[in-house]
């Protein structure tokens, strides 16, 4: 690495970097855009109304931005935060549990304290990451399949609007991949807004869309939400969003240190969780954007970029009345299929991971489809079973690596 390209940990005299705030307001249009359904789906799907899935919204894109904004100016690393699209998923998949919304928040309530922990305590940390990878891809995968198969399910009951959005998709994902997922969000919301059976009458105005605001939940904390919800979700957050995030930065030179990102994203979730709010983290794929030297060729001056993106989720969060009301209201298969488009890659990139290493595979293959079937048992939903028989199968098989004696 040359000198030019070593990350300075202070200093503002690099001044301001039009082609980072560029970069920035992408990664938050791109952030947004391409994983709002999601979100909106996996909130619905445990029980939120309208007006908690609104107030859930704009608590997270408060979330959002302003840890962006914190940690990268305080660190002058470009340190993007995103929520947590494979945990929303994950909540698209277990759908509603004993208590309610109120148990789902008291799940996320715990979710952001155990991010909290593990910033204080290392270990927990770790263990996290001794999970094995191809069963920690299992999961995710499992979790991910269902929603990935309902933008082709969703051809057989909206033919029109289904096949409208997968070719959006198909055609600019083949000269732009970025907006590929973005556009089929715009082409999905114009169907959605002048079609009689989404609820919007023809495009008649958004009448009764409520204005951006904070609801209250009340947590109620029970066994099933804390097994089924909390901790799937906790590792879902840590192996698929703050570990990658991380890996992401350093494959650009970044090292921030991990403690005040955990505390601050945990803290934020735990607070924002008492509106509905979803868990927040590092981001992956629009971490890039902000770090590499598209941002700016002076690495210097990329954490403006992420900066500027926490602005553009704070601005995103006054869209959440209609956003939310245009979602809720159109065809439940069409919304499973924008948010499933959305999840492609990152279903592809976990299905690699699990079945690579073929000592893993049939472990992780037990994990991913116990996931995918939607077992529930005792109340608690497939994602914490399918790690859990994933993880019997992988110790039944494990063999001790055996030294070869020296000839």
């Amino acid at each position: 690495m040359s000198s030019s390209d070593t990350v300075p940990a202070t200093g503002l005299s690099t001044g301001l970097s039009l082609r980072a705030v560029g970069a920035g307001l992408l990664a938050a249009l791109v952030g947004y855009a391409s994983s709002v359904a999601v979100v909106i789906h996996g909130l619905t799907a445990v029980g939120a109304s309208t007006e908690q899935v609104v107030s859930g919204l704009v608590l997270v894109g408060f979330a959002m931005g302003l840890t962006a904004m914190g940690l990268s100016l305080h660190r002058r690393k470009p340190i993007s935060i995103a929520w947590t699209t494979p945990g929303m998923a994950l909540l698209a998949a277990t759908g509603a549990v004993e208590g309610g919304f109120p148990a789902a928040v008291g799940a996320f309530v715990v979710t952001g304290v155990l991010i909290v922990l593990a910033g204080l305590w290392s270990p927990l940390g770790r263990w996290i990451a001794a999970i094995p990878k191809p069963l920690a891809n299992g999961m995710l995968a499992g979790i991910l399949l269902k929603l990935c198969l309902a933008p082709f399910l969703a051809v057989s009951q909206a033919p029109g609007m289904a096949l409208l959005v997968l070719g959006t998709w198909a055609l600019v994902g083949r000269v732009a991949r970025l907006y590929a997922v973005p556009a089929a969000v715009a082409v999905a919301l114009g169907a959605m807004a002048f079609d009689s059976s989404g609820g919007l009458a023809g495009g008649v105005a958004l009448s009764g869309v409520p204005w951006p605001g904070v609801t209250f939940v009340q947590p109620v904390f029970t066994w099933e939400a804390m097994v089924g919800i909390a901790l799937p979700l906790f590792v879902v957050t840590m192996a698929s969003q703050n570990i990658p995030g991380l890996a992401v930065l350093a494959t650009y030179n970044y090292a921030p240190p991990t403690r005040p990102i955990f505390l601050a994203t945990g803290a934020a979730s735990a607070l924002t969780a008492l509106g509905g709010a979803p868990t927040v983290n590092l981001a992956a794929i629009t971490a890039a954007l902000c770090a590499s030297p598209d941002a700016d060729p002076n690495p210097a001056r990329r954490w403006q970029a992420a900066f500027v993106g926490g602005i553009g989720y704070i601005l995103f969060a006054g869209l959440a009345g209609v956003t939310a009301v245009m979602v809720t209201r159109s065809p439940p298969i069409l919304i499973e299929a924008v948010a499933g488009l959305a999840l492609v890659g990152a279903f592809g990139a976990a299905l690699m991971g699990a079945v690579q290493v073929e000592a893993n595979r049939t472990a992780a293959l037990v994990t991913m489809l116990v996931t995918a079937s939607g077992l529930s048992f005792a109340g608690v939903g497939s994602a914490f079973w399918g790690l859990l028989l994933g993880g019997a199968v992988h110790l039944l098989y494990w063999r001790p690596s055996v030294s070869q004696p020296a000839k």
